[in-house]
This record gives structure tokens, sequence and C-alpha cells, in this order.
């Protein structure tokens, strides 16, 4: 299994660059909402709420209403280069935009940190699991919740088990 962390480290300015490339390839634009949006994500390196995000934006854009960020997240998952992660009601940077496809999001449940992993067999493993059950996938990604190393280091195992 490969990870796709090493974007991480890249510059900012690099990692806005690259969106800013792939979108004119495209042919779409990467307006000032959309990379402000895009800006936010990739500078706080972890999952984020919409209303955390309009309350950054409002700093520069006081008047900045929840449908303009709604649309600029819209618009930056479809060109691939943001998360709707599912599993904790929030967006992350995708670090590897425009890189190798990734298959499975490891997100802290306490720090929201995401981890972008690739594993082709795990993915297909699963797809004939969900089909067998009689459903068909929906996408691509998968989300799995746990604590990241730091987190579990700190405050100890989760609260709460579901189990079954």
């Amino acid at each position: 299994m490969s990870s796709t962390t090493p974007a991480h480290s890249k510059p900012l300015s690099d990692r806005l660059a690259k969106a800013e490339a792939l979108c004119r390839q495209r042919g779409k634009r990467l307006t000032p909402i959309r990379r402000k949006v895009l800006e936010i994500l990739l500078r706080q390196g972890r999952s984020v709420k919409a209303y955390e995000l309009l309350d950054q934006i409002r700093h520069d854009q006081p008047n900045a209403a929840p449908p303009t960020v709604y649309r600029a997240l819209d618009f930056l998952i479809e060109e691939g280069l943001i998360h709707r992660l599912d599993a904790v009601n929030a967006w992350s940077a995708c670090h590897d935009a425009g890189g190798t496809p990734h298959d499975l999001l490891v997100i802290c449940t306490r720090c929201g940190v995401v981890a972008e992993l690739n594993d082709p067999d795990l993915g297909r493993d699963l797809a004939q699991k969900v089909q067998a059950a009689g459903f068909v996938p929906a996408q691509q990604e998968t989300e799995l919740r746990a604590l990241c190393g730091k987190c579990h280091a700190e405050h100890g195992p989760a609260e709460h088990v579901h189990a079954h």
C-alpha cells in the first residue's frame, strides 16, 4: 500500500499553481473564491467544516454567503482538488491532485487530519465484497475513521467503539 503524503511537503504556492494548471488544462477557471477555499484547505492540512471555511473567508470577504462556499466546494470536488468527507461532514484538500489516484482516505476523528492511501488490491477486494452483498459501489474512495498516531498517543484509544 502506498501513501501520497509527500505532496504535503510541497510549498503552498506550488500546490496552488498545480491546481490552476490542472483547471486550465481542463478548460476551467480557478476563480478567486475557489482559490481561496482551496488555499484554506491546503493551509489547514486537515478536514474543515463548511462554516469554519465561511468564517475564514469572511476575514477577506465580509459579505461571503454559504451558497458561495458550497459552489466553490462543489467545483473543487468535481476537479479532484478536494475530498468531501462524509464520515466527518467536512472537506479536505487532495494532497496529490493530478497525481497517483488514491482509493482510501483515513480520517482522524479527533484532529481531522487525513491520509490518502492507494491500494488497488484492497479497492478491488472491497468492490467485489460490496457486489457480492448485492450492491454497486457508488464511488471509488472509501473512508475510514480512526485516530492518528499523535492523537492516540496524547489521548489514548477512542472512547466509543460500536461492536456487533
